[in-house]
């Protein structure tokens, strides 16, 4: 999938569910869970012990139309590199590092380094990051959004941390192009309620595509 379509896809879905997990089994359950309930751009953390066979194993098991899959908390160039050849298509991280996007470019492979304030989201974006993470998202509150967006429209912002479906609307409605989303989302693996992870990821793909829809209005 080319590079534009997969940043396409995340815009239009509007929600990155945020997978950390203490095991590659749970990290698989998950997955599975969340495309279930139609959140299907999935982020493979890289503090789930060896995520590259997670990366590997989903790449396997679903065709590349029904999940949008990526890699998550990369520090640096080398991490992304064996996201990507495990079957990454594209690459988060929750800090701003020039050799990471480099490479990201160098395979034509989206990259949304971690930004928290103007100057942060400047680099990224000369150094061709294509949608700046906006993390932690609850130290900074949906108005970070508009503030940024202020001075550079043309910044594609995506927050994560602190998102939950109390405020998911919000942010949408303040210009995020999509929302990262974790605990909220995937706690109740902690149980073992899979099915509940399902319906709260039907849920969250309700209020996105509803505050997408009246922002058409």
């Amino acid at each position: 999938m080319l590079k534009e379509k997969v940043i396409e896809n995340i815009s239009d879905t509007g929600i990155i569910a945020v997978i950390r997990a203490d095991t590659i089994d749970q990290a698989l359950k998950i997955s599975e869970a969340c495309q279930k309930g139609g959140v299907k751009v999935l982020e493979i953390t890289f503090t789930i012990p060896n995520a590259h066979r997670v990366i590997e194993e989903l790449s396997y098991r679903y065709h590349k139309d029904e999940i949008i899959l990526g890699a998550g908390t990369v520090l640096d160039a080398a991490t992304a590199r064996i996201a990507i050849l495990s079957g990454a298509r594209y690459i988060v991280s929750p800090h701003y590092d020039e050799e990471i996007i480099k490479l990201c470019n160098r395979y034509r492979v989206p990259c949304m380094p971690g930004a928290m304030t103007i100057k942060e989201v400047l680099n990224a974006l000369e150094s061709g990051a294509d949608i700046i993470k906006v993390f932690p998202g609850e130290v900074s509150g949906p108005q970070m959004i508009k503030s940024i967006n202020g001075p550079l429209p043309q910044a594609k912002l995506m927050p994560t941390g602190g998102v939950n479906l109390q405020n998911a609307e919000q942010w949408i409605q303040a210009g995020a192009v999509a929302i990262g989303v974790g605990g909220d989302l995937i706690g109740d693996a902690k149980t073992g309620d899979y099915k509940n992870i399902t319906e709260k990821a039907k849920q969250f793909r309700k209020v996105v595509q509803n505050a997408k829809k009246k922002l058409k209005q």
